[in-house]
């Protein structure tokens, strides 16, 4: 069986990644419009309903309105932007949330894929609110630094023009009511909206999450061997996310932002001191991969049945 697809917004930073992983697919059948049709509404509808399933790679309020264009019954989306991550009726793209969230996705007819900041934080946090190490009222915060390509068009201009980059560092976000936190929330079962901390480095792509804990203020005062063995059982089998052991993670001095490089990969690490009760949770991941189109890639290939990493780069 070909199944047909539609990436809405297929030129963009994530659209032309996500072509390149359904290059050589011969299961696939890629709709693609001419570039004087791609902002002309009646080519775009017809596109949408020809198709089996769709990514949408593009604005906010362009999804929605793709989304409308859709007038059949069968049709399934997978968006990539952020109008639908908390809405009603859509499934979270993110496979390794809980246990059978795969068997949600690969039934679900809309699908949010998810941002690439909570991809790590969730991917650190949720497996221990499950597993009662981590109080859901727990006050928690999330820190790290993304590549540019993170902020799509304008930024790499910004980032790439001749007189140099703007800076090397950037933190942003500084409102506290940055978009990505209500699906953080959510999604990870935490009382509270985590404290985000994000930031931009002068690199084009990779990403670094961090979640540290006091695990001694904590009433179970958890250790550090059950963090990390609570991860290393939610990841246990999994081809995308990695758990690095205790050893290796005691003899890593110190995480390249590019740790995973242009990669689909997720991969945790525990870093504790055991004496004073405190863990760095970290993950790396490619902000355009596992962050973005790897794991649109990823929920078409649930949502056609087709081998989960068919296509994506390990």
């Amino acid at each position: 069986m070909t199944h047909k697809i539609f990436i809405d917004g297929g030129v963009g930073t994530t659209g032309l990644e996500i072509v390149e992983r359904l290059e050589g697919r011969p299961e696939l059948s890629v709709i693609t419009l001419d570039d004087d049709k791609r902002k002309d509404a009646g080519a775009r509808r017809e596109a949408l309903n020809a198709a089996d399933i769709v990514i949408l790679c593009l604005p906010d309020d362009a999804a929605r309105e793709a989304v409308a264009l859709i007038d059949n019954g069968h049709t399934r989306v997978i968006d990539a932007s952020t109008a639908h991550r908390v809405a009603a009726g859509w499934t979270y793209g993110f496979a390794e949330l809980e246990p059978g969230h795969r068997e949600k996705l690969a039934n679900a007819r809309f699908v949010s894929n998810p941002g690439c900041w909570p991809t790590g934080f969730l991917a650190l946090v949720r497996p221990l609110v499950l597993a009662g190490l981590l109080p859901a009222d727990w006050p928690v915060s999330v820190s790290g630094a993304s590549g540019y390509s993170g902020g799509g068009k304008a930024m790499i201009a910004e980032f790439e023009a001749a007189q140099g980059a703007p800076t090397a560092f950037r933190p942003y976000g500084l409102s506290l009511a940055h978009k990505h936190i209500p699906e953080m929330q959510r999604y990870s079962g935490l009382a509270h909206a985590p404290i985000f901390a994000p930031a931009v480095a002068n690199a084009y792509r990779g990403m670094i999450v961090e979640v540290p804990l006091q695990l001694n203020a904590m009433a179970a005062a958890p250790k550090v061997r059950d963090i990390h063995a609570a991860l290393a059982e939610a990841y246990a089998g999994s081809p995308l996310v990695s758990v690095a052991s205790l050893e290796e993670s005691a003899t890593t001095s110190q995480l390249a932002l590019e740790h995973v490089g242009a990669t689909d990969r997720l991969a945790l690490f525990v870093f504790g001191n055991e004496a004073a009760g405190q863990v760095r949770l970290v993950a790396a991941l490619d902000n355009l991969g596992k962050g973005a189109a790897g794991a649109a890639v990823q929920n078409l290939n649930i949502l056609a049945g087709l081998p989960e990493t068919a296509g994506l780069r390990l």
